[in-house]
C-alpha cells in the first residue's frame, strides 16, 4: 500500500510564470499564480508547479562531476514534429542528433533538461 500520492513536481526557476508559458505551450493546461509560484493544471498527468529561486543555476547536461538532479520524460507521437514545437518555443537541444532513438533530449528555456520520447 502507497504512503502518499504525487501531487505535484515542482522546478526551481530564475521566471516562475516565464517557465510555466512554455510548458503550457509544451502540455497544454492552464497557467495560474503569479510571483514566486506559478501552478500549471496539465491536463493528463499532475500538475507542474514554477517556483522562483534567486541565484538559480541550471543543472548541467551530461557531467559526471554534476547531477542533473532529475529530468521529464514527455511521451510524443512523433518527435520530428514535437521537436520543431520545442525548439520554437525556446527549447535548446542537448543530445537530439541520433534520429534512430525513440527519444531526443533538451533543455527548457530555465535550463531543465527533458526528454520527448515515442516510446
Amino acid at each position: 500500500m502507497a504512503l502518499a500520492n504525487l501531487g505535484t513536481v515542482v522546478l526551481d526557476c530564475p521566471d516562475p510564470r516565464a517557465l510555466a508559458g512554455f510548458y503550457a505551450e509544451v502540455l497544454g493546461g492552464t497557467v495560474e499564480g503569479e510571483g514566486d509560484w506559478v501552478d500549471l493544471k496539465v491536463p493528463a498527468g499532475p500538475s507542474l508547479a514554477f517556483q522562483a529561486a534567486p541565484g538559480f543555476v541550471p543543472p548541467a547536461w551530461p557531467a559526471g562531476d554534476h547531477s542533473q538532479q532529475f529530468h521529464l520524460d514527455l511521451t510524443v507521437e512523433n518527435l520530428d514534429t514535437a521537436e520543431k514545437g520545442v525548439l520554437a518555443l525556446g527549447a535548446k537541444p542537448l543530445d537530439a542528433a541520433d534520429p534512430s532513438r525513440t527519444f531526443r533530449v533538451y533543455a527548457d528555456p530555465a535550463g531543465h533538461p527533458f526528454c520527448l520520447c515515442a516510446c
